[in-house]
């Protein structure tokens, strides 16, 4: 798997074409917004750390084994809380979880995990850098695939959830590996929030996220279309990070926004916005952030969103921000 985050150059040359509001035939604006592909996944910059290291016992290509057609492959829902590793069971008293999917394979009696993250840690992927020597924030928020031998059945199991629901051949598994590779060269960047109208669940959906949850979602589904039977014994509830807004306006890229003059305004204000949520604060500097940020999001009501590597204008409303742990039903 390549690390890092997209360079302008990338960025600009697909900009070019394909950075134009997502239009429907009537030239109304289409909601959600669709999220962007790409056709391939860009180099990494070296100014994307990771705190902790991406895929360090798998694949980082998200590439995945040959299997026998013959053989039969078990399919496992995990979930377990984000950071156990560090917090225990903390974030997973308020729901915050991280998911994933195991396979085993009768033949050779071998244990597969495979999951989708953020590279550099999710705060890289929600907020910008605001470098100094450059005029448009650095974002560092790609996402990927990875996949590795062995399911840590205590890690899943613990706090969490390991449960077997499907079975499939091997020549189905290998379909969708050849899936899991399309999925992970085109579907780049990670997203955190779902922005949407309201609470009411069919209130209009302004932004989907795009997270590990969605990428189980979406392997769930394609699982699903080759025929496999996929059935849960418990709740599927997965972790939704909510925004409540008005409907959105779009503002532009880096270059229609901090490459011309006339937008210096906006530009700074965007730059202002970011600049409550930077990285690495003193205790002091965060507490005061914090009092920034409420300002910001709930007196004046606003939230500037990065998605698809152009900026939108959210204007904000009660509650503004939720974390739900919904069920979702397997296809």
């Amino acid at each position: 798997m390549k690390q890092g985050t997209t360079t302008l150059c990338f960025i600009l040359s697909f900009c070019f074409q394909e950075c134009a509001l997502s239009k429907s035939i009537n030239g109304q604006q289409k909601w959600p917004v669709p999220y962007r592909r790409f056709d391939h996944r860009p180099e990494t910059d070296p100014y994307c750390q990771a705190l902790y290291p991406f895929c360090p016992t798998g694949d980082r290509d998200g590439r995945v084994p040959y299997m026998r057609d013959t053989d039969s492959i078990e399919v496992f829902r995990l979930q377990a809380p984000v950071w156990e590793f560090k917090y225990g069971d903390l974030l997973g008293k308020i729901h915050i979880m991280h998911d994933a999917i195991g396979f085993r394979s009768t033949e050779t009696e071998r244990n597969y995990t495979m999951e989708w993250y953020e590279l550099f840690q999710l705060g890289n992927c929600t907020f910008p850098h605001l470098r100094p020597e450059l005029n448009a924030p650095f974002w560092c928020n790609q996402g990927a695939a990875c996949f590795f031998e062995g399911i840590d059945d205590v890690h899943w199991m613990q706090n969490g959830t390991l449960e077997k629901v499907g079975r499939m051949t091997g020549a189905q598994f290998n379909e969708l590996a050849k899936w899991v590779q399309y999925d992970n060269e085109t579907g780049i960047f990670y997203e955190t929030w779902t922005v949407r109208a309201d609470p009411n669940p069919n209130s209009t959906v302004w932004f989907e996220s795009y997270d590990c949850s969605q990428f189980v979602h979406r392997t769930y589904k394609k699982i699903a279309e080759m025929g496999v039977d996929l059935v849960s014994k418990t709740q599927t509830n997965y972790t939704k990070i909510y925004l409540f807004s008005g409907e959105p306006s779009y503002l532009g890229n880096d270059s229609t926004i901090f490459g011309q003059s006339s937008m210096k305004t906006l530009a700074a204000e965007i730059k202002n916005f970011y600049h409550s949520f930077r990285p690495h604060q003193s205790p002091q500097d965060f507490i005061l952030s914090l009092f920034e940020i409420f300002e910001k999001v709930v007196l004046e009501k606003n939230f500037y969103l990065f998605y698809n590597f152009e900026y939108w204008h959210l204007p904000m409303k009660p509650p503004y921000i939720q974390i739900t742990y919904e069920e979702i039903p397997l296809p």
